[in-house]
């Protein structure tokens, strides 16, 4: 590997919340008498609010009410994440305290709207880690297309090719790799589609397992 900078997701990848904006999901849905489709839902993760839309509407058809449903799903999902900490998640500390110590540069490029985004950051002591944040409402298309990655990128001044991008989720790895960028993935909610796993990225369990990794190239370059 030669990079010269590091782009994280957020969202079940620096920040355990995957978990919590499922269960909320399935709490809105059962307060408006809806199904809930995990398959339609799975399939939402790492999209920005224009995809997750898209997806929910072809999901569930021309029945779904969709305002009412994302009101119910939003209002839910703000009473925890605007109120309180989201757990972080193995290695991430770590892993951000090595970069910096190491002076490599740092950015989110998260599908959540800025202002959550930062907020979300912030209680979880994260926001101090990195050099920019780039969020779903500042790029016409979202993940799984690479513009995000290379708004990040771009506001770094470096490279994509040289830039090192941590996923968990399948529309995020592929928005990455299609960025051009050294692709980690840590699988949260959704383990890696056989399709995904032909893009020839790193697979592992953990952030920690990352760190090590960087570690032992950096101490054989040195």
């Amino acid at each position: 590997m030669n990079y010269q900078a590091a782009i994280f997701d957020m969202d079940g990848l620096l920040l355990d919340t995957e978990r919590v904006c499922k269960g909320v999901f399935e709490e809105a849905c059962a307060s408006l008498s809806i199904p809930f489709l995990e398959d339609v839902y799975l399939d939402i993760i790492g999209r920005n609010a224009q995809g997750i839309e898209q997806v929910l509407r072809a999901g569930y058809g021309n029945d779904l009410d969709y305002p009412v449903l994302h009101h119910a799903w939003k209002t839910r999902y703000d009473a925890v994440v605007k109120h309180q900490a989201i757990p972080v998640k193995e290695g991430v500390i770590e892993l951000l305290t090595w970069l910096k110590d190491n002076n490599v540069p740092t950015a989110v490029a998260t599908s959540t709207q800025n202002d959550v985004a930062k907020i979300k950051l912030k209680f979880a002591g994260l926001d101090h880690y990195f050099d920019n944040l780039t969020t779903g409402c500042e790029v016409t298309n979202g993940k799984p297309d690479p513009e995000i990655y290379l708004l990040a990128a771009e506001r770094l001044n470096i490279r994509p090719e040289e830039c090192l991008a941590f996923e968990d989720s399948n529309n995020g790895v592929l928005a990455a790799v299609r960025a051009n960028m050294q692709t980690f993935q840590i699988p949260d909610l959704v383990q890696p589609s056989a399709e995904i796993l032909t893009l020839g990225h790193t697979v592992t369990s953990s952030l920690s397992n990352v760190l090590a990794t960087l570690k032992i190239q950096h101490s054989t370059t040195a």
